[in-house]
């Protein structure tokens, strides 16, 4: 009898109201037959315990305090030690054929310690690359000591996991020149899920509507969305911007709203959405926007909204980023210089002004989704979890 696949993700985020990508890849892996049970981060209201589409969730309580960097790191370092302690008694009592632990932060992966000391492979998911995280987020007001900290403990967390998966071959190749054995280091994409995202007719509407759903922090240029539409309220009547997120740049956009008079024209909505709950709300947008900065963190970035966008047939406005501009080119996305908010509006009244353009960007984007789509990458994911297992219990033998 073939002994049960247990795989444990870890994750310093709510689920299933968090990362995405957590959530695609622990369903692959319950479709393919597997035992998954997530640890996380537990919101208010929410159970302890919870079977969700098949995936035991274990949330953990944590009493967060964002008011600082220095905090910012207490937290990650008490839910390191928390999913560690629970780790370390769920595989006694129910052991882990494979343990998965996703960043923010790198040495999360040491909370699956128990485990890896008996023989289970730890497979580290790099959502983002911390030290262009934190530079990017701090540029000018870190210290080189605290940089050199977060490029040693991502070293240390590389090392300490017997695989390293990312989300695009850009960061992969920077992984590989810091020292990642290309062997122990794939990419798996954070292309949309087709199950949840698929082409929905548009609902009749007057005007012209933008939307953006994601975190809102400066470095992925809310503000200058919300200032493009400003300069066009009067040339293109019934525009509207929706913003459908929560983060630290929140209070400054309510403000820009205000200050611009745009209460009728930006939406602001801060309520959790679920993965399955975006569809219709982005239907209802003639347009999607990714109007990032340019930073060391976000040129390297492949943002999962734009290839939701582009999985749904939507046109999408982006910044021309390093990552976005390898995977999609002028036939599939409009581009606008990064933080150039008079680009972005030049990019918004083309659109607007060429339903041709539209549509021509939402078949341009149809060639990705039928090269990189989940169909294909998520049985690749769980071959790849396979894999470790299997090399791992070979190598016990």
């Amino acid at each position: 009898m073939m002994t049960p696949r247990h795989h444990c993700m870890v994750v310093y985020a709510r689920y299933p109201l968090g990362e995405t990508r957590v959530q695609r890849e622990a369903e692959a892996l319950v479709d393919a037959g597997y035992e998954v049970d997530v640890v996380c981060l537990r919101g208010d209201g929410e159970p302890a315990r919870e079977r969700y589409r098949g995936v035991e969730v274990h949330r953990l309580p944590m009493n967060l305090d964002k008011r600082s960097l220095a905090r910012q790191f207490s937290n990650y370092l008490r839910f390191t030690a928390r999913a560690g302690v629970f780790l370390a008694k769920r595989h006694r009592s129910r052991p882990y054929s494979s343990v998965q632990v996703h960043n923010l932060p790198d040495f999360l992966v040491f909370s699956a310690i128990v485990p890896k000391l008996r023989g289970v492979p730890v497979l580290l998911d790099l959502h983002d690359l911390m030290p262009e995280f934190f530079a990017g987020r701090f540029t000018g007001r870190g210290s080189p000591w605290l940089a050199r900290a977060i490029a040693l403990q991502e070293r240390l967390a590389c090392r300490f996991a017997d695989h390293v998966i990312t989300v695009s071959d850009h960061w992969r190749q920077t992984l590989i020149r810091r020292g990642v054995r290309p062997e122990r280091c794939s990419v798996v994409m954070n292309v949309a899920d087709e199950r949840i995202f698929s082409p929905v007719p548009s609902p009749p509407h007057e005007g012209f509507e933008l939307i953006y759903h994601g975190t809102l922090t400066r470095r992925y240029g809310l503000d200058l969305a919300i200032e493009a539409v400003g300069e066009l309220r009067e040339e293109i009547p019934g525009l509207r911007l929706t913003i459908i997120g929560r983060g630290d740049d929140l209070p400054a956009l309510t403000e820009l709203r205000e200050r611009l008079a745009l209460g009728d024209v930006v939406d602001l909505r801060t309520e959790l959405v679920l993965a399955e709950d975006l569809p219709p709300l982005l239907a209802r947008a003639d347009v999607g926007i990714v109007p990032y900065r340019d930073d060391v963190f976000t040129d390297g970035l492949l943002p999962t909204k734009l290839m939701e966008y582009a999985v749904m047939g939507m046109p999408c406005i982006a910044a021309r980023t390093t990552a976005i501009e390898e995977v999609f080119r002028d036939t599939m996305v409009e581009f606008f210089e990064p933080g150039d908010a008079e680009d972005l509006a030049r990019c918004i009244r083309l659109l607007h002004d060429d339903p041709q353009r539209r549509e021509a960007l939402a078949a341009g984007s149809r060639t990705f989704t039928e090269r990189s789509n989940w169909a294909e990458l998520g049985p690749r994911y769980v071959a790849q979890v396979r894999e470790l297992i299997d090399r791992s219990r070979a190598a016990r033998r």
